[in-house]
């Protein structure tokens, strides 16, 4: 039977995911980096043609009230001087930024002082700073490019590490899906590293030998139960029969019959759990042999068989009818009993579908597939029986798909496709 899935986005592997982080991550600390550089270096030069224009004024004035010449480019009352530096308070020395950019000159750092006292003329230097910032430009660039060959670097190399990590990962994913699927065999083994990922490894196996210990044990006591029970039932059987003919006769022998079939299908179960039972395959007409089966369960079911006028399009299979026979049988036993009237049986192309017109599969089912000693009806507990459980086993050991569904107007599909 054929899980059902919630649905799922499209999967993003997980390389990728921890290659973008460490590229985000490389980008981020990238463009700290370059943005604490780049504001540092910013203040270092304006602090230093603020010192530099100090220096120079000072000199300047010194010189002047010598010789009354200007030196070091200053100048008096120059028209490009900043507002704030036209009128210098108290005489003291002042600086001012002018962010003007005219051709190569600027921005530019204005120092300023009155020449005689307030009031009297103004004595500027400006030092311009666009050598500089274009230096911190070119430094701008220089880590950018620098940036981004570390992270074309970088990122191959954690996609290559973040690869190891996903074979990893996938390697234990993949057993925890054989295990799920029924492979008890399988086992991670030893994986490389004293991680996490080598702790799930270990503890997958460990939780594969001890489902593999309680299912060996379950399987191990169904079938010992089997067998103790074969031989009484036997018996009573026997012993039914020579009773003298009545209702409690009739009464007994059905349910010593009964009991002879729960124990028979339990043999059968622990046959195919053990994995002691191989198929006879051979061709027959798949239209037949599923007539047949129907025929002998001595239900009231309508069987269609696509295209069975024409005889040269009668599909024919390859199989083991028995096994067959026993599948469709116990759906169509399962149909009749847990289901509601009509049952209809239709065989086309590969596929046996078989409909009832009941309540349906319930959904825990459809989820979970069928268990064992569940009924499916109210007054015999939740869940399904035997008779699913077998018809799933036989299917698996042929090859074949069985697939449990819910009609949407009403009524349980089981539908069995057979392997080309």
């Amino acid at each position: 039977m054929r899980p059902v899935h919630r649905p799922r986005l499209a999967r993003v592997p997980l390389r990728w995911k921890i290659a973008a982080l460490a590229a985000s991550t490389a980008c981020l600390v990238a463009a700290a980096v370059g943005l604490l550089v780049h504001v540092w270096t910013a203040q270092d030069i304006r602090s230093r043609a603020e010192a530099q224009a100090f220096n120079s004024l000072y000199s300047a004035m010194n010189a002047y009230r010598r010789t009354g010449t200007l030196t070091d480019g200053a100048e008096l009352d120059p028209a490009e001087l900043p507002a704030a530096l036209r009128h210098p308070a108290d005489g003291d020395r002042h600086t001012a930024y002018d962010g003007r950019v005219d051709g190569n000159l600027g921005p530019s750092v204005w120092a300023a002082q009155w020449v005689d006292g307030p009031g009297s003329r103004v004595l500027a230097v400006q030092v311009n700073m666009s050598p500089e910032l274009y230096g911190l430009h070119r430094l701008d660039v220089s880590m950018a490019v620098a940036s981004l060959v570390a992270l074309a670097a970088a990122t191959p190399l954690a996609v290559y590490g973040a690869g190891l990590l996903g074979r990893r990962l996938r390697q234990v994913s993949e057993t925890a899906g054989r295990i799920c699927a029924g492979d008890l065999d399988a086992r991670t083994g030893h994986t490389k590293g004293r991680d996490e990922v080598a702790d799930i490894a270990a503890t997958v196996d460990l939780m594969a030998d001890s489902l593999g210990r309680r299912l060996r044990s379950e399987r191990q006591f169904t079938a010992d139960v089997a067998h103790e029970l074969r031989t009484p039932v036997g018996g009573l059987l026997a012993a039914a029969d020579l009773l003298p003919p009545g209702e409690t006769e009739d009464l007994l022998r059905a349910r010593v019959r009964d009991l002879r079939g729960l124990v028979e299908d339990l043999l059968e179960i622990s046959r195919l759990d053990a994995g002691a039972e191989q198929p006879v395959r051979a061709h027959v007409p798949l239209g037949a042999v599923v007539s047949e089966a129907v025929a002998r369960t001595g239900l009231d079911t309508e069987v269609t068989v696509a295209n069975a006028q024409r005889a040269e399009t009668t599909q024919t299979v390859e199989t083991d009818p028995r096994r067959l026979e026993r599948i469709v049988s116990n759906l169509v036993v399962n149909a009749h009993r847990h289901g509601g009237t009509p049952v209809q049986v239709t065989v086309e192309g590969r596929t046996v579908v078989v409909r009832d017109h009941g309540p349906g599969f319930p959904r825990d089912l459809l989820l979970d597939g069928p268990r064992r000693f569940h009924t499916g009806a109210r007054e015999r507990g939740l869940g399904h029986g035997l008779g699913l459980t077998i018809a799933l086993g036989q299917a698996r050991l042929l090859g074949a798909e069985l697939r449990l569904d819910n009609a949407p107007d009403g009524g349980a599909i089981a539908t069995l496709r057979l392997p080309n």
